[in-house]
């Protein structure tokens, strides 16, 4: 068996939810940072997983053939600024109104601990592989 490929599945799942885990770290991180009127202030970002070179979807069949593992890209959600009214900041436009990123710190927070716990399935996966892997070197090794 080539213990190889859960290894690499299991690596980049984990690179995947790595790339979760931090862009939910940079949208909490930017939650309150002043938006300026023209829209050009921070954008929350999202993960888009995806798999790349999957002829017609099916996964199974392209790790067999070595092709495409989970891949991970973040992407700008393009949301609206969230407009908040708090005429005594300074950075108040002249109705009073300060626009700030449209993030959700409870959805970050949520998100952020499903990517931590996915994280950790795949730590497991990748040390059952390689206690499995260890296991048929030491059936060899008997016989």
């Amino acid at each position: 068996m080539d213990y190889s490929k859960a290894f690499a599945i299991s690596a980049a799942g984990m690179t995947a939810e790595r790339m979760r885990v931090d862009v939910a770290a940079l949208n909490l991180a930017n939650a309150n940072t002043l938006a300026p009127a023209d829209g050009s202030g921070y954008q929350p970002m999202r993960v888009w997983m995806h798999t790349v070179g999957v002829p017609g979807g099916d996964f199974a069949a392209a790790i067999e053939n070595g092709l495409g593992l989970p891949q991970a890209d973040m992407v700008a959600t393009g949301a609206a600024p969230r407009v908040v009214h708090e005429p005594a900041n300074p950075f108040a436009d002249a109705r009073g109104n300060v626009s700030y990123p449209a993030v959700d710190t409870a959805t970050e927070m949520v998100g952020m601990m499903q990517a931590m716990r996915s994280y950790e399935a795949n730590v497991a996966a990748m040390n059952m592989a390689k206690t499995l892997a260890l296991r048929a070197l030491n059936i060899g090794d008997a016989a």
